[in-house]
């Protein structure tokens, strides 16, 4: 048909049993030209101006011109090609697509009963019919098309002209293609339901379709399925919101793309309110459009929205979310392209994100409130002095201090923290109820926030209140002291914050020790250097140092111990 299917490996007499190997943008093409293989046709050669056949009983290649080509559209849910057999010059119009757009073209009594058998088995059916054209009539088209696609309304008048020539076409089939799942989509679903997400279905097949590939994959998690269809008007979508509202709370809701979109036209607010209330939904003859629309509404409801999709249809809405997973398959790498992230497999999407996407969270939460109490604690170090020296305007530390403390001296042990892991992978997956626990924010909230605030002050007015308390005669010997302690705590605190340690976190500890302590002995212009041998120093700085961290590690220590049996279980 219109799309392209190339054979890689296909010549002379080919046996039943050895099939050739063939390349699509699509998996159906392929199941399709597959079974005429077994069939005794085979596509021989396939380029943008020929098709070949082979007959492989008459041992006989037939040989066609492609004269047009009209692809895939959402709006029309079919695509055609036009071919001239050489031999013959028969002309040809052949169309294959969705049963709801064909049927309006074909005069059959059976074909929609048929469509829904195949579909309540979990195929995706295909329609395709035909129609002989001779030369006068191609002729005409083909003026008349070519005029249409110069017009400004390029699109209404191309239909116009279609619509014309699909008149009379003939059935020809109608085929089922199974689209198999992986054996870990299912397990992949439910762990992400168990970890607190909400998963929602939007397929462009047909309905009776979608719900069996719903109930195989235990999409539901409700009382059961509410069926919703043909919503033609708006007095259909208020009836149906109220029959929404006045069913079960925890209901599972397959709806048709027609009617989401007269729903949400008429009833946007409130539709969508219900929509989320629903424990599963599921979205059938959806189109792009539609997709990337129900992820623009979730975002603008505050919901965070991951989209997960595979083919050039779901690019749009890969887009839109919040995240955009694309999964590299067998209809091509468009949405792989597309996606913030790129996955082989539908099962990968557990470990990126209760493994990977929960320790980024985890990280990023540890990063940002330790930037944010190594900035505080010196700030409340220099109000401190301020108060203590008459307000006076005076800098604790000069200017030199000041940056190797944001650098060299901090820098590295902060940044390692993105590398902490609180639990091992296969924790993560094993308990997926983790990630729920993550999700609600708590790791970076306002409490946590206020938290380490206090903390920043607490140990800020500890070091310099003591720095000031135990220095001696000279000024020098305050900045000394509460530097180191300042350094000394900053280093403790990253080491009680790691949970599992990496050989890159020792280091970084033990580069900035060194550093500094080298800063130490060799800038003598700030520091005094017979004081800093003197055993005198180290003291101080140790109990400045002690009373400022062991109450932290002593509450850190109670908060474990006694934290719920859950995570203590879990960690043990």
């Amino acid at each position: 048909m219109g799309s392209s299917v190339m054979s890689e490996s296909c010549g002379g007499a080919v046996p039943q049993q050895q099939l050739c190997e063939y390349q699509a943008s699509s998996p159906d093409e392929v199941a399709l030209v597959k079974w005429t293989d077994m069939m005794g046709v085979s596509l021989y050669r396939r380029d943008l101006h020929n098709i070949s056949l082979k007959l492989r009983a008459a041992n006989e290649i037939i040989n066609y011109t492609i004269l047009q080509i009209f692809p895939f559209t959402s709006e029309s849910k079919m695509m055609g090609i036009i071919v001239q057999e050489e031999n013959t010059g028969e002309i040809t119009y052949y169309v294959k697509g969705a049963d709801v757009a064909l049927a309006k073209l074909l005069d059959s009594q059976w074909l929609s009963a048929e469509c829904k058998k195949l579909a309540a088995d979990g195929l995706r059916t295909l329609v395709m019919a035909k129609k002989t054209l001779t030369m006068d009539e191609y002729l005409q088209f083909e003026s008349e098309y070519k005029e249409a696609r110069l017009n400004a309304n390029r699109s209404e008048h191309t239909t116009a002209i279609l619509a014309k020539i699909q008149r009379g076409m003939t059935l020809l089939a109608l085929t089922g293609v199974e689209d198999r799942l992986a054996d870990d989509v299912p397990r992949t679903l439910s762990m992400l339901r168990t970890a607190g997400i909400k998963i929602w279905m939007l397929t462009g097949d047909k309905l009776e379709t979608a719900l069996c590939i719903a109930r195989s994959l235990q999409l539901g998690g409700g009382a059961g399925w509410h069926t919703a269809r043909d919503c033609r008007s708006r007095q259909d979508a208020h009836a149906l919101l109220n029959a929404l509202n006045s069913s079960h709370e925890n209901m599972d809701l397959i709806i048709e793309g027609e009617t989401l979109e007269v729903c949400l036209q008429s009833y946007e607010e409130e539709f969508v309110e219900v929509l989320c209330r629903c424990s599963g939904v599921v979205v059938a003859r959806c189109s792009p459009t539609q997709k990337a629309r129900v992820a623009r509404l979730l975002r603008a409801r505050k919901h965070v929205v991951a989209a997960v999709g595979d083919g050039g249809n779901d690019v749009a809405m890969i887009q839109e979310a919040d995240i955009g997973v694309g999964i590299e398959g067998a209809e091509g790498r468009a949405a792989s392209l597309a996606g913030d992230v790129s996955i082989r497999q539908f099962a990968f999407l557990a470990r990126l994100l209760l493994v990977h996407g929960r320790r980024s969270a985890m990280r990023s939460a540890a990063l940002s409130l330790f930037i944010v109490h190594r900035g505080l604690i010196v700030s409340t170090m220099q109000a401190v002095f301020s108060v203590v020296f008459y307000f006076s305007s005076v800098s604790l530390y000069p200017g030199f201090l000041m940056v190797g403390y944001g650098t060299v001296f901090t820098m590295l042990p902060v940044f390692s923290l993105v590398l902490d892991k609180d639990i091992p992978s296969s924790t993560a997956l094993r308990y997926p109820q983790l990630y729920k626990q993550l999700s609600k924010g708590r790791q970076l909230s306002y409490k946590s926030f206020y938290i380490w605030t206090g903390i920043s002050i607490y140990q800020g007015g500890v070091i310099m209140y003591g720095a000031l308390v135990l220095f001696e005669d000279q000024l020098i010997h305050i900045v000394e002291i509460s530097y180191t302690a300042l350094i000394l705590t900053e280093l403790i605190m990253v080491a009680l914050t790691i949970v599992t340690w990496h050989w890159l976190m020792i280091g970084a500890e033990l580069v900035s020790l060194l550093m500094y302590i080298a800063t130490l002995l060799i800038f003598t212009t700030y520091f005094d250097g017979d004081f800093i041998r003197h055993w005198e120093f180290w003291w101080k700085v140790i109990v400045i140092t002690l009373v400022s961290c062991l109450p932290l590690y002593i509450v850190k220590h109670m908060h474990r111990k006694w934290s719920e049996r859950q995570y203590k279980n879990i960690r043990k």
